[in-house]
C-alpha cells in the first residue's frame, strides 16, 4: 500500500460529507493514495517481490506473470511486462487483463488453468489499480470509495491435491453503462486535474450508477457462490 492515507476527514473537505456518513454507508475509514512517483506498475511490483519472498521462489523460477489493472500507466508495454522487468524474470511471459473489480479472479482463474494444464509450472497474479487518478474528486458517490494498492500470489503447480477446487466466470455486459471508466487517447496526454467531463470535452473520470451496481451485485454474487460450490461439491456450512 502507498504510504500517504487519506481519510474520510480530508474527504469531507473537497465534497460534502462526514466521517459518519461515509462510514455507516461504506465500513470506509480511509485509504490509500499513490504518491507522484508511484505507478500501478511500481505498487505491483513490490507486492509482487514480498509475495516471491514468503513463496521462497527466485524471479527466474516464474514462467508466467497477469496483471489484473483498469489503471496502467500504458495502453502498452503492459504493466504485467513492465513488473517482469523489474523483478528480472526474465523467462516469464506477462500480460494484463483488465475486468474491473473481478479482474483478479479472473487472473488467477488464468493462471490456474495454466497450470493445470502443464503449460507453465510457477505463476504471479498480481490485481493493482490507482484509482485515485481516475476519480472525479467531486463526485461524492465515487471518491468516497477508492483508493490505491496493489495485492499478489505465487501459485506453484503440485502433484499433491488441493489448489483452486472450483471456479465459474460470469458477465454482462448489458449493464457496461452502470460503471465506466472511458479509454482516452490524446496526445499530448491532458492534465488530469483539468475536468474534461464538463464544456463539452470528453469525460476522464469513473461514472458509476451506485444503486444499480449494488442491486446487480447482490442478485449476482450469491447465485455464483451457490454454482461454484456445487462444482466443487460443498455446502455453505463447509466453507
Amino acid at each position: 500500500m502507498p504510504d500517504r492515507i487519506m481519510t474520510n476527514d480530508e474527504i469531507a473537505q473537497i465534497v460534502e460529507t462526514s466521517d459518519e456518513w461515509i462510514h455507516t454507508r461504506t465500513g470506509i475509514r480511509q485509504r490509500h493514495i499513490a504518491g507522484e512517483a508511484e505507478t500501478t506498475s511500481t505498487l505491483a511490483f513490490e507486492a509482487a517481490a514480498r509475495a516471491l519472498t514468503v513463496a521462497d521462489m527466485h524471479p527466474s523460477q516464474v514462467d508466467l506473470i497477469i496483471v489484473a489493472t483498469s489503471t496502467p500507466e500504458h495502453i502498452f508495454p503492459s504493466t504485467a511486462s513492465l513488473v517482469q522487468d523489474y523483478l528480472g524474470a526474465t523467462r516469464a511471459g506477462a500480460f494484463d487483463l483488465s475486468a474491473a473489480c473481478s479482474g483478479f479472479v479472473y487472473a488467477l482463474e488464468m493462471a490456474s488453468q495454466a497450470i493445470a494444464t502443464g503449460s507453465i509450472r510457477n505463476a504471479i497474479v498480481i490485481g493493482a489499480e490507482t484509482m485515485s487518478r481516475v476519480l472525479d474528486w467531486e463526485d461524492r458517490s465515487t471518491c468516497i470509495l477508492f483508493g490505491d494498492g496493489a495485492g499478489a500470489l505465487v501459485l506453484r503447480g503440485s502433484s499433491v491435491p488441493g489448489g483452486v477446487l472450483a471456479s465459474t466466470l460470469r458477465s454482462d455486459g448489458s449493464g457496461g453503462d452502470l460503471l465506466s471508466l472511458p479509454a482516452i487517447y490524446h496526445n499530448p496526454v491532458p492534465d488530469l486535474s483539468q475536468d474534461f467531463y464538463h464544456n463539452g470535452h470528453q469525460r476522464n473520470t469513473i461514472d458509476m450508477h451506485g444503486r444499480q451496481v449494488f442491486r446487480f451485485a447482490t442478485q449476482v454474487i450469491p447465485s455464483s457462490v451457490r454454482e461454484v460450490l456445487q462444482k466443487a461439491q460443498l455446502t455453505l456450512d463447509e466453507v
